[in-house]
């Protein structure tokens, strides 16, 4: 009887407090079966895409646009059924949700990921959750992982200096130096660096690669330009190895594989 109350309180707790368990999903296609996880914190797209899949929306339809080292992506309504060599459309523009980019999440291989239109047409970044696409990316050496980094800091930086350190700035730092003035000229600079660094950190379009980003890119690999511009709602936790099978399918001039892989997607609880 005390076993019997105990699982009615926890199940009755679950309940009252959101408790969720985590929610996974099997892609099944002709060429394997890959299982992921969604994420909790990226609740409008799991449930978006769960809603989707127990209807049998991504059903039939095929992994439409294939990129070694990219990407693999599926799911469009307009790749169901689709005549061979034909181009696939973008998606369905009544099935968008908003954006959930979270900086913790980033495009490991596995990632699975919504796509959407550009900037200049969806200025708000709104995921077309109708489709879907997974990383298969590569293996980056810790170099490479710099040079990214300073590639796109580096222009930022010097932007932010040349809007601080003015001509008028310039002149005025000469003068005291001439003058012989230390301790106003080291106020004046330290308050130019400040100033400098301050805006710099507050940059959203400075990236810094973390530790983890690291590792995950030197040695599963992945696809780090992606990080921050899409939404990351779940990961693969096991069948790797049809992303590689995918992404490996010889395609023609629209990366549409010649091959038809068709998707099956299974909730799993």
């Amino acid at each position: 009887m005390t076993r019997c109350f105990f699982i009615f309180f926890l199940l009755a707790f679950a309940s009252v407090s959101g408790f969720s368990q985590t929610k996974l999903v099997e892609i099944s296609t002709n060429l394997g079966s890959m299982k992921f996880k969604l994420y909790d914190d990226t609740p409008k797209h799991r449930d978006a895409f769960i809603e989707l899949a127990r209807e049998g929306y991504y059903n039939g339809t095929l992994f439409y646009r294939v990129i070694q080292d990219f990407l693999i992506q599926g799911g469009s309504k307009s790749s169901r059924g689709a005549a061979p060599g034909k181009r696939i459309g973008y998606g369905d523009p009544d099935k968008t949700v908003d954006d959930e980019i979270l900086p913790k999440y980033f495009h490991k291989k596995g990632a699975l990921c919504a796509p959407r239109q550009p900037d200049e047409i969806n200025p708000f970044k709104q995921s077309d959750i109708s489709q879907f696409y997974i990383v298969k990316g590569r293996v980056h050496t810790m170099g490479e992982i710099d040079t990214m980094e300073i590639a796109v800091n580096r222009p930022i930086r010097n932007k932010i200096v040349q809007s601080i350190m003015t001509p008028e700035v310039r002149d005025e730092l000469k003068r005291l130096k001439e003058e012989k003035k230390v301790d106003e000229f080291r106020e004046l600079a330290q308050q130019v660096k400040d100033k400098i660094e301050t805006e710099y950190k507050l940059n959203t379009g400075v990236i810094e690669f973390s530790e983890t980003q690291r590792e995950a890119y030197t040695t599963t690999g992945g696809y780090p330009d992606l990080d921050g511009k899409f939404t990351i709602f779940g990961e693969c936790i096991s069948g790797f190895e049809v992303i590689d099978k995918i992404a490996a399918l010889s395609t023609d001039k629209n990366n549409r594989p010649f091959t038809d892989v068709k998707i099956t997607v299974t909730i799993l609880n």
